[in-house]
């Protein structure tokens, strides 16, 4: 077995509306509360970072799958994170993917079958997809052209 250790570190100056510094080994950036949760929306911040992790993992999965089976492709991502907020309480309830597959061999049948099954497969696999789950609902919207 082999254990990766990723470590970041945070310098917070002060209380709820400080924005702080934080670093790691390919990261560096402010953070604070965003401004729709009356923060001082300074860099980036949790809700950011948590979706950044769930949006980059599964296109990097999905990109890496389609390479092993040999399918070009061109990808693009957006996706948007659903936050709660009931009785004061937030709560990071879904992620929807909106990813588009652009193959390169369009007369490839094959290839459209296996890119449209590892759309859904890749959200399945993501580390960061099987950390969240029974906590986000995670969607995956495809269009494959």
């Amino acid at each position: 077995m082999t254990i990766h250790t990723f470590t970041l570190h945070i310098d917070w100056p002060g209380g709820r509306n400080s924005v702080g510094e934080l670093s790691a080994e390919r990261l560096q950036t402010k953070i604070s509360i965003p401004p729709e949760m009356n923060g001082p929306g300074i860099g980036t911040n949790p809700d950011e970072m948590l979706l950044g992790a769930a949006a980059t993992c599964y296109l990097i999965t999905l990109a890496a799958m389609l390479e092993r089976s040999e399918i070009e492709a061109e990808l693009t991502l957006e996706s948007k994170g659903l936050v709660d907020v009931t009785n004061g309480v937030f709560t990071y309830k879904a992620i929807h993917h909106y990813v588009e597959i652009l193959l390169k061999n369009k007369e490839d049948d094959r290839g459209r079958r296996i890119a449209e099954r590892y759309a859904y497969k890749a959200e399945e696999t993501c580390m960061i997809s099987k950390a969240l789950k029974g906590n986000v609902d995670i969607e995956v919207h495809l269009t494959l052209r």
